[in-house]
C-alpha cells in the first residue's frame, strides 16, 4: 500500500476532521453560559475555521489527486477509518453533555483531537509520494501549535 495516497488525499481527510473539530468548538461554546468560557470556545471555532480555509488552500494549490485503489472504494474506506474513530465517535451532540461538564474537560478533548491529527498526519505521510511530504509536514506543525495553544489554556482552568 505504498504511496498509494497524493497529498490532496490526506488534506481531505484533515479538512473532515478539522470540521468535527470546529463543529466541536462551536457546541462548547453554545453549552457554557459564562462569557469568558463562551468567547474561548467561540475564538477556538474560529481558529479551526481559519484552518480548514488553510488546508484548502494548500489543497487547491496541488490540485486534483491521481491516486489509485487496489480494490474499488479502498480510499473512500481508509478515510472513513480516520475520520469515525473513537475520540470523534464519542463526543457527539446527542452525547456532548455526558462528557463535557466543565471549560477544562472540553480543552481536554481539544488536546485529544489535535494529537489524533498529528498522528493522523504522520501515518499518512508515508502513504504518499515523496514530494508531497512538505505540505504534510505545514499540517503536522499547525496542529502542533494548537496543542501549545490549548496546554496553555488548560493551566488556565486548573484551579476551578
Amino acid at each position: 500500500m505504498a504511496n498509494l495516497f497524493k497529498v490532496v488525499d490526506v488534506i481531505d481527510i484533515g479538512i473532515e476532521k478539522e470540521k468535527t473539530r470546529r463543529d466541536f468548538y462551536a457546541r462548547v461554546a453554545e453549552q457554557f453560559d459564562d462569557g469568558d468560557v463562551k468567547d474561548l470556545f467561540t475564538r477556538l471555532r474560529d481558529w479551526e475555521e481559519g484552518h480548514i480555509k488553510k488546508f484548502q488552500l494548500i489543497r487547491d494549490r496541488l490540485g486534483e489527486p491521481q491516486g489509485f485503489e487496489s480494490y474499488p472504494g479502498e480510499l473512500e474506506a481508509y478515510i472513513q477509518a480516520f475520520v469515525d474513530d473513537k475520540l470523534y465517535t464519542d463526543v457527539s451532540a446527542e452525547s456532548f453533555g455526558d462528557y463535557i461538564k466543565t471549560p477544562k474537560d472540553a480543552i481536554q478533548y481539544g488536546i485529544g483531537f489535535e494529537k489524533d491529527a498529528i498522528l493522523l498526519f504522520m501515518e499518512l505521510a508515508s502513504k504518499v509520494q515523496s514530494e508531497d511530504k512538505e505540505a504534510i509536514m505545514e499540517l503536522i506543525e499547525e496542529e502542533r501549535q494548537h496543542i501549545v495553544y490549548l496546554i496553555k489554556l488548560r493551566r488556565k482552568y486548573e484551579n476551578i
